[in-house]
């Protein structure tokens, strides 16, 4: 399996996998310090690592971390600088000279307003790509010019840089455990995501999941492609269950199928 370094996103942002922080193996000593004595040699590691996922059992994961270098459009940083779980150093405008680059969306990106979700864009291509892109470079080369008249004129950087719009690119040292990076790619990968935000959150996950495969595959599988019933919906689904469905045709192991019997009882 290759692990790749650093991932190229659209024009002029990238993902960087600095560093990581422990692994599967730690992970489950970090689990198995809480059972006791005599307790090691009762689960291999991924059984554990998929119990301690399938039950909500977060904080072995929380001792694994991940550390990338970002560069990102300003829009796109203030929905990651939400996860308030991370630790985060970004570049300064205060300090140096704003970069020069600014995020222009690729045609296909260029979507109408949703009819039906009011944070999205539709599957509606505009049909005005090209003139929506000339407004982009308009707004991007005025404010180039006036942010570089500002500083010629001596004015500092600090207060010269609000004429720059959000889709100036900043760069960004992030780190966090693994629990909440789960919890982010959980949030930032879903379709339902902006589709920028989808495209680091994916690129994030993929250079984390050959570090720590066995805790991503049970991530995957109990958090990322799982979904929650509420009370009624759990009704509905007993009440459909006569009994003629067969266990073993379900990737489920022995365990994982009494579990799931106990819960529609």
């Amino acid at each position: 399996m290759v692990i790749m370094n650093e991932v190229k996103i659209h024009e002029h942002g990238f993902v960087r996998l600095l560093d990581t922080m422990g692994s599967d193996e730690s992970i489950e000593n970090c689990a198995r310090i809480s059972y006791g004595t005599g307790t090691r040699k009762t689960s291999e590691t991924r059984n554990l690592l998929r119990y301690l996922m399938r039950h909500k059992h977060t904080s072995p994961f929380e001792h694994a971390e991940v550390q990338f270098h970002l560069k990102l459009p300003i829009f796109v940083m203030r929905q990651l600088v939400r996860h308030r779980t991370a630790n985060i150093n970004e570049y300064s405008g205060r300090y140096s000279v704003m970069s020069d680059e600014f995020y222009l969306p690729d045609k296909d990106y260029l979507r109408k307003q949703s009819s039906t979700n009011n944070q999205g864009r539709s599957d509606e291509v505009h049909p005005s790509t090209g003139m929506l892109q000339y407004e982009y470079n308009r707004i991007h080369d005025s404010a180039q010019i006036a942010y570089e008249n500002l500083l010629r004129e001596d004015l500092s950087r600090e207060i010269a840089r609000c004429v720059l719009p959000v889709s100036n690119y900043t760069e960004v040292v992030w780190k966090q455990d693994l629990h909440n990076f789960f919890h982010m790619v959980k949030l930032r990968s879903d379709s339902h995501a902006q589709q920028e935000i989808q495209d680091y959150a994916n690129a994030m996950y993929e250079m984390v999941q050959p570090k720590f495969p066995l805790s991503c595959e049970a991530f995957e599988d109990y958090m990322l492609n799982s979904v929650t019933f509420s009370r009624e919906e759990m009704r509905i689904i007993k009440d459909q269950l006569d009994g003629s469905w067969v266990m073993d045709n379900y990737n489920l192991s022995k365990r994982e199928r009494t579990e799931f019997l106990e819960k529609l009882k």
